[in-house]
């Protein structure tokens, strides 16, 4: 799809060379047949997200839009939402005469797809000022740490040497923040990676062992998510994020929440989650719901962070029972 006609807003316009140029970084090396093919479904990802935005700068009313959007292979449209998030968090703030885009869409016709919405408002939060808290407060409750988490993916995958060979964290954020930003961190690691299953536990491997088991739940997600592996690949990932393996289900529960949601779950997000989880992708996005019941917001956890490990202690019981089974 090519650029809109008219003024494109700076931050997004900046955007779209930025992804073209990491797109180009990818490219230098020579890849394997399997490395190629992975390489090919983030290139699609990488399309279907600029897409997303590029068809939201378009003025379409939210109804139009979101036709627009669903007509994306199922496998990639919610990356082509998450674009269209970024648009409208953009617009929102550039032309504030006509505010509030972002929330009519995804209280309405995008409301769906609100995981990948809330991490595409994510984009714009890493191209402006601090007060990066402040800005995604009148998110939902549970669910605003996703803006965060896709802060932290924008800046691994614009900025790797900052965040991955420095390891360094933005100095505006601040207690459970810095979490949801490594988990976003961590799926970018899957894309500067390529996918290679076999780099990704070297590259958390140098962090402070503290922050691995965000990294390995953002990369399980990102796996089940994103994909562009086989199923060899995603049980050698597992095998090799030894004591993160709960972490990985965890990502892996979320990604298939997202999909199901959405109503885009495809035969990847269940072999995935069968894989790092232990269930159906299914199964897994109903203990996601399950592990919603009487979520207290006034404790001095975040409710979604509470949310994530009673999702964790899931998987880790189900193995657990199944290990008990074996005996």
């Amino acid at each position: 799809m090519s650029q809109p006609r008219g003024a494109v807003p700076g931050a997004l316009r900046l955007l779209y060379h930025h992804l073209a140029s990491r797109a180009a970084d990818l490219a230098q090396t020579a890849p394997s047949e399997s490395e190629m093919l992975a390489r090919q479904q983030l290139e699609r990802i990488k399309r279907s997200f600029v897409y997303g935005y590029q068809a939201a700068l378009l003025g379409f009313n939210d109804e139009k839009l979101a036709r627009k959007l669903n007509e994306v292979d199922r496998d990639l449209r919610g990356f082509a939402f998450e674009g269209a998030a970024a648009t409208l968090t953009a617009l929102d703030l550039l032309m504030v005469w006509r505010p509030n885009r972002l929330p009519r869409f995804l209280n309405g016709v995008g409301a769906e797809h609100i995981y990948a919405g809330y991490i595409g408002v994510g984009w714009i939060l890493a191209r402006l000022p601090a007060h990066t808290e402040r800005r995604v407060a009148w998110l939902d409750p549970l669910l605003r740490w996703l803006a965060i988490d896709g802060y932290g993916f924008h800046e691994g995958y614009f900025h790797p040497y900052r965040t991955v060979t420095q390891q360094l964290v933005p100095d505006q954020l601040a207690g459970y923040a810095c979490r949801a930003f490594d988990q976003g961190l961590g799926r970018s690691l899957w894309f500067l990676a390529g996918a290679n299953v076999l780099h990704i536990p070297g590259m958390i491997g140098k962090f402070d062992p503290l922050r691995r088991a965000d990294l390995w739940s953002g990369v399980g997600l990102a796996c089940t998510y994103a994909g562009g592996v086989d199923q060899a690949a995603i049980r050698v990932l597992l095998e090799r994020a030894g004591p993160y393996q709960a972490d990985m289900a965890l990502g892996s529960a979320l990604a298939a929440k997202a999909r199901q949601r959405a109503g885009c779950s495809t035969d990847y997000t269940d072999l995935a989650c069968t894989i790092l989880y232990g269930l159906s992708a299914r199964n897994a996005a109903r203990i996601t719901d399950d592990a919603l019941a009487d979520l207290p917001f006034d404790a001095p956890e975040p409710a979604y962070e509470i949310w994530r490990q009673r999702i964790q202690q899931s998987v880790t019981a189900a193995r657990f029972s199944d290990a008990v089974d074996s005996d």
